[in-house]
């Protein structure tokens, strides 16, 4: 049975030892493939994780509940991996990790690796706002609600950053050639 966010906060903030255990379990997974998104290197992403964990649990008096516990946690880890990001060369970013590539064959294979490098790059190089919002919901599958709780701005700032990230990125790889420039091969 799982236990809702509710339940473990009351836990936790009774000072139930294996309520910490449980927040561990129940969202470390989510966190460390945020901040993997975000960071590109596992050991990264691992401490990240772990110090969102713990800082949530050291700020749990004050956490006031307007945001839910999963966007709250999220957002610790996004400001966590930012920060940490900021006094670090920027490396690739995978968009495709977990999507399916609908091509198969062997020039696809060879051009796949060739986009994803190059959309890689040109999520890298938007700017943070727009990065962090194109991570949440192309890749995390987050709403815009969810989005906008994490990134402590409106539903409608999301959709803009959104809306201009896909721009950005679309004008970015159509200079670099790698935006429907291999369908033309097909």
């Amino acid at each position: 049975m799982h236990e809702t966010d509710e339940a473990l906060l009351t836990r936790l903030r009774g000072g139930d030892a294996s309520a910490f255990d449980t927040l561990v379990r129940t969202y470390q997974r989510d966190l460390y493939r945020l901040a993997y998104r975000l960071t590109r290197n596992m050991e990264d992403a691992k401490d990240l994780a772990q110090e969102a964990l713990l800082r949530a649990y050291r700020a749990l008096p004050r956490f006031d509940g307007r945001a839910s516990l999963y966007t709250w946690l999220y957002r610790i880890t996004l400001n966590l991996c930012l920060n940490h990001r900021r006094g670090r060369p920027v490396e690739g970013m995978d968009a495709t990790d977990g999507l399916a590539d609908p091509a198969p064959g062997p020039l696809d294979a060879l051009l796949g690796s060739e986009r994803q490098a190059a959309v890689a790059a040109a999520i890298a190089s938007l700017p943070p706002q727009q990065r962090a919002t194109v991570i949440l919901r192309a890749q995390e599958g987050l709403p815009h609600r969810a989005i906008a709780e994490i990134l402590e701005c409106s539903e409608g700032t999301v959709k803009a950053n959104f809306f201009h990230a896909v721009r950005n990125l679309r004008a970015r790889l159509r200079t670099h050639g790698a935006h429907e420039g291999s369908d033309a091969m097909r």
